[in-house]
């Protein structure tokens, strides 16, 4: 375990180079094994979560060949049913991606679930693929729970229900899945669909492969013609708005002027919502081609509220911003919080309370009048976006702030220690700095 020790930051200045996107490289790797041929997924992540998948795709038959700053994916035509168990560490998005996928292979498939897979939801994405024919189910060997897929060497394609308020991820696995069924497919999303932006994302990684996906205006519909074929490309990995906020976050709390190279606001990441949210709180923002500058004045931001249905990820470094805001704002719209590494609803209130935020909560929302915090004692319940939030809100804390179990970072973003001692954070804490 390895903790690291932020002290409180006067100015931040300097330019950083955005980490590269983690849901498209997740994304860009599953469509480039499922492709015949030879494709480069260009400026990938490497992380614990991307990591995940990479283990995932290989394991199922496609080979990777890792350079710097470029991945070499031989996609398969036919996929092998698993040999041994997929360990998909605590990648939420793998082991959702990757279920439907395992129904394409002829043979049985296990999936190991970690202490945190556990408690995530599963049961509406096991219960639509048997909708189509895929049967599946959860087993128990010695101390490991798996869930098993019985692969028949291909979907039979035709109409499956999924709800849309649980997460996202359950209708992007089909959507990688279903265009190589036998017979078209028809999702119907039965509740209104949050964070459809993941799926759009989902949507242009696939059509960039040659794959046709119909997602009707409410999305409440979704059309998949079967017998479709993956077509190998190059694609190139951008920035991550989600890692980026926690940076922009930390300059627009503090006396900074921070550039962030590598984000474009010409994407279609729902976390892009940052800057309008930054933007609201009154914060100098300059957007250019391909960076984002802001400009802190290190004086109280203006309480707004934030919807949290489209931007989940966001919630902990918004709660941050909340508490050096001037009066008191709502993040509503966030129940799905409850199921993501840690129990985020829970885990922000717990954390930032340590540190005397004025925040309250209840099954979807928090509460939060803004505050001048102290330095605490961290614990992120191994929950990444809750360690670098909680680094953020140290910058402009009163005394030190000791973050627990800090490597947890590293499923998203393993640079973050050192990107922050580049634009001048005092961090104490070892390997993690360098």
């Amino acid at each position: 375990m390895v903790n690291v020790t932020v002290r409180p930051a006067s100015r931040l200045e300097g330019v950083l180079v955005a980490p590269a996107s983690k849901s498209y490289t997740q994304r860009m790797l599953i469509a480039a094994a499922l492709s015949e041929g030879v494709g480069r997924v260009v400026n990938p992540l490497l992380s614990e979560d991307t990591l995940a998948t990479f283990r995932a795709i290989t394991a199922f038959g496609a080979q990777v060949q890792k350079t710097k700053d470029c991945w070499l994916v031989q996609g398969v035509n036919t996929l092998k049913a698993a040999d041994g168990l997929v360990d998909v560490g605590e990648s939420g998005a793998t082991l959702r991606f990757m279920i439907p996928i395992a129904g394409l292979a002829l043979g049985r498939s296990s999936f190991l679930l970690s202490s945190s897979l556990e408690r995530r939801p599963i049961e509406p994405l096991l219960l639509s693929l048997k909708m189509l024919g895929v049967e599946t189910c959860l087993e128990q060997s010695g101390s490991h729970k798996m869930i098993v897929v019985e692969g028949r060497g291909g979907l039979a394609g035709g109409k499956t229900r999924l709800p849309g308020d649980v997460s996202s991820q359950f209708v992007s696995g089909l959507m990688f899945a279903c265009p190589i069924a036998m017979a078209d497919t028809e999702i119907q999303i039965t509740t209104p669909l949050e964070s459809k932006e993941y799926v759009k994302m989902t949507q242009e990684v696939l059509a960039k492969h040659g794959i046709e996906v119909y997602i009707s205006e409410d999305y409440r519909c979704i059309h998949i013609p079967g017998k479709q074929t993956f077509r190998q490309v190059d694609c190139q990995v951008s920035g991550d708005f989600s890692s980026a906020a926690f940076l922009l976050s930390a300059a627009s709390i503090t006396n900074s002027k921070v550039k962030v190279d590598n984000l474009s606001y010409d994407t279609v990441q729902g976390d892009r919502a940052i800057l309008d949210i930054l933007r609201h709180m009154g914060v100098k923002i300059k957007v250019f081609e391909h960076s984002v500058e802001v400009q802190g004045t290190g004086s109280l931001l203006k309480a707004v509220d934030i919807d949290a249905k489209n931007v989940p990820d966001l919630v902990p470094i918004c709660a941050v911003l909340a508490c050096y805001a001037e009066g008191k704002l709502k993040i509503f719209n966030a129940h799905r919080l409850k199921f993501k590494e840690s129990d985020r609803l829970v885990t922000v209130y717990e954390e930032l309370t340590k540190m005397g935020a004025l925040i309250s909560m209840d099954n979807s929302s928090l509460s939060i009048k803004g505050s001048r915090v102290h330095g605490a004692i961290i614990n992120p319940h191994n929950d990444h976006r809750i360690a670098m939030a909680c680094t953020v809100a140290a910058l402009g804390a009163r005394g030190e702030t000791i973050v627990e179990n800090a490597e947890c970072v590293r499923k998203s973003y393993p640079s973050f220690y050192a990107d922050l001692a580049d634009i001048g954070v005092e961090i104490g804490g070892g390997k993690l700095v360098r």
